[in-house]
């Protein structure tokens, strides 16, 4: 490590780096005497020192003026910006370089990360380092979580889980950097100071990523002109180291005397308040003995109404066991002549069936009787319908034929009239009388033949409607005939309906039956209900009785549990600080970051971790500390007394 990249004097630095090393060198010569191989160093072990030395002078400068400025610190404040360029550069000792496609990566961003792993607490500043904006770089990350870490004045927690968890620093660092050796366990004690400093530091808007590590040497340097000469130089700077060492052990012999000032007021507290917990337990003694005896009589007093109850409820019992016996009996009877009954009826009701079927099929035959009577009728009807036209045309052709009766008779009038006149002209026209009185003969002869077709003719026509007239009777007999028919029919039917009816009142007075057996099957259903009431009864006195057995054990096992309890407060003691040098469970050395802690149950010493448990005790009803033996033992109780 060469100080020419920091930025500053090459003399300069390394007369500052000498002075630190040299002193310190001193210090340990004289505590382990000549050491033969001093003159062959580690150049390793040399930048260890120096940065060591770096970072008390940072940090003591830090301390000092933050005390006698007497404010909070902003991040433009001179003393805290040399701190976090030191801190970077003690991180980054020995840092591994990690190969990638495109450079070298060499940050510190990547063991930070590890804090959040094994201190949970820590997730929330990288949760809030990601998501600043700004942030483009893993050192400008970096930077932002150092100055987080010591707003939350946690730097000194979050260092120390990464110094312990060395197997897991080595993945970044090599084995002689500082992080690795007894160096940066000096340094994180020496961040334990920074704690009595309060920062306000603006993160977001401030530009992390393009900032240069510089340490400026000038407020730590003195110049040349004051100081006369090397022995000079030397003596000071014993002196100085000296004085250096007597703040660090005043400040030291301050804190843990104030550190033992606050464990005297907190064991005082803590006497006090066992004092007054040794009271209210002998208190809480006395009532759980007088609340114990009235259990022990209340009990006695449960046990005999329960036997009494028991007692009763067995003679209830048994009185009604004998009714529901004398009542199945009776059930049983009347479920046998209901069966029976059911029976005959089932017989009446598949007779009835059958002569409802023959019934049903002779109506079916008297509909199919009924519909050809129907449509002999229908037709009947028609041609009836058609002989009264066949009549109307005969009277039609009747009433034609004298017409023409009419009309010859008037062709024989005017006939007549022409042989008057011809007579008349007969005496005037004498010759022609004689001429026409053959040709009147003939006519005569042919009128005569003519009256006597015409003759003919009337008789064909009387004779034929003789034959109809003949014809309308025999159809009016037949009428005669299809109405007797009809109302021989209309008598069947009528027969058929009474029977009909007298079958349906059958039916419904068989149906009355039926309803009559629905009703005594519902009263045997309801009497079978009755009975299920009953054994549902008995059931529930069976399991009320087995109820006050489980309470009878309970609470035989809270009187139980409240001996427990009563010997368990007995045989307590309460483990002195000085007695205990090591965790009961864990068997961890305590020390000043390995606190002591009593469990409120059973009065013995442990750590943090493994007392990390409150819970409420009979001696007090808040929550307290209580050992993870103790809290298992509590819940486990607290379980087997719920129902």
């Amino acid at each position: 490590m060469t100080f020419q990249v920091w930025g500053w004097r090459k003399e300069d630095a390394s007369r500052l780096l000498a002075w630190g090393s040299d002193a310190q060198d001193e210090r340990g010569a004289a505590r382990r005497g000549p050491d033969p191989g001093r003159a062959t160093k580690d150049p390793t072990a040399v930048e260890r020192a120096n940065l060591l030395n770096m970072a008390k002078l940072s940090i003591k400068g830090l301390i000092e003026s933050a005390l006698s400025s007497g404010r909070t610190l902003d991040s433009d404040y001179p003393p805290l910006q040399q701190f976090f360029v030191v801190m970077e550069h003690c991180l980054k000792h020995g840092l591994k370089v990690r190969k990638s496609f495109l450079s070298y990566n060499k940050t510190i961003w990547g063991p930070l990360e590890l804090v959040e792993k094994l201190y949970p607490e820590a997730e929330e500043i990288g949760a809030s380092v990601r998501d600043l904006p700004g942030l483009k770089t893993p050192l400008g990350r970096a930077r932002a979580w150092l100055r987080l870490a010591l707003m939350q004045k946690k730097m000194a927690d979050y260092l120390r889980c990464l110094i312990i968890q060395r197997d897991l620093l080595s993945e970044f660092y090599e084995y002689h950097a500082l992080m690795m050796e007894e160096e940066g366990a000096v340094i994180v004690g020496l961040l334990v100071g920074l704690n009595v400093i309060d920062a306000n530091l603006c993160v977001k808007g401030e530009d992390l990523d393009s900032q240069v590590g510089v340490i400026d040497f000038s407020m730590y340097l003195k110049n040349e002109e004051d100081i006369g000469n090397k022995e000079r130089n030397v003596q000071i700077a014993a002196i100085l180291d000296q004085k250096n060492y007597v703040e660090e052990l005043n400040r030291q012999l301050n804190s843990t005397v104030s550190s033992l000032h606050s464990r005297v007021d907190s064991l005082e507290k803590s006497n006090t308040k066992l004092i007054e917990e040794l009271a209210i337990a002998k208190n809480n003694i006395i009532k759980l003995q007088e609340e114990n005896h009235q259990l022990r009589s209340e009990n006695e007093m449960i046990l005999m109404k329960t036997q009494q109850q028991l007692e009763v409820t067995k003679v209830d019992v048994e009185t009604e066991l004998q009714t529901y016996k004398h009542s199945r009996q009776g059930l049983d009877e009347m479920y046998s002549d209901a069966r029976r009954q059911l029976r005959e009826e089932a017989h009446l009701r598949q007779d009835v069936e059958n002569e409802l079927s023959v019934q049903v099929s002779m109506k079916h035959e008297l509909e199919l009787a009924m519909k050809l009577l129907e449509k002999d009728i229908h037709e009947k009807q028609d041609t009836l319908i058609g002989l009264r036209q066949q009549l109307e045309e005969v009277k039609a052709i009747n009433i034609e034929m004298y017409q023409k009766l009419q009309g010859s008779e008037d062709g024989l009038k005017e006939k007549n009239e022409i042989i008057a006149r011809l007579e008349e002209k007969t005496n005037k026209i004498t010759t022609a009388m004689r001429q026409l009185e053959q040709r009147l003969q003939r006519a005569e002869k042919a009128q005569v033949e003519a009256e006597d077709e015409e003759e003919k003719h009337l008789q064909e026509r009387l004779s034929e409607s003789d034959g109809l007239q003949r014809q309308i009777a025999q159809k009016e007999k037949q009428l005669v005939q299809l109405e007797t028919d009809l109302k021989i029919e209309k008598e069947w039917r009528q027969t058929l309906q009474e029977d009909l009816q007298k079958e349906k009142d059958a039916l419904s007075h068989l149906r009355n039956e039926s309803q009559q057996v629905i009703s005594l099957k519902k009263e045997f259903l309801s009497l079978q209900d009755e009975n299920q009431q009953l054994k549902k009864v008995y059931h529930e006195q069976e399991q009320a009785l087995q109820e006050l057995g489980g309470k009878l054990s309970e609470s035989k096992l809270k009187i139980e549990d409240i001996k427990e309890a009563n010997k368990a407060l007995q045989g307590l003691v309460w483990l002195k600080d000085k007695e205990a040098t090591h965790c009961k469970l864990c068997e961890k050395e305590f020390s000043l970051s390995k606190r002591k802690h009593h469990c409120r149950n059973c009065g013995e010493i442990f750590c943090n971790a493994c007392s990390d448990n409150e819970l409420p005790l009979p001696s007090s009803p808040k929550p307290v500390r209580v050992c993870d033996s103790c809290h298992a033992m509590l819940i486990q109780r607290c379980s087997s007394n719920l129902p």
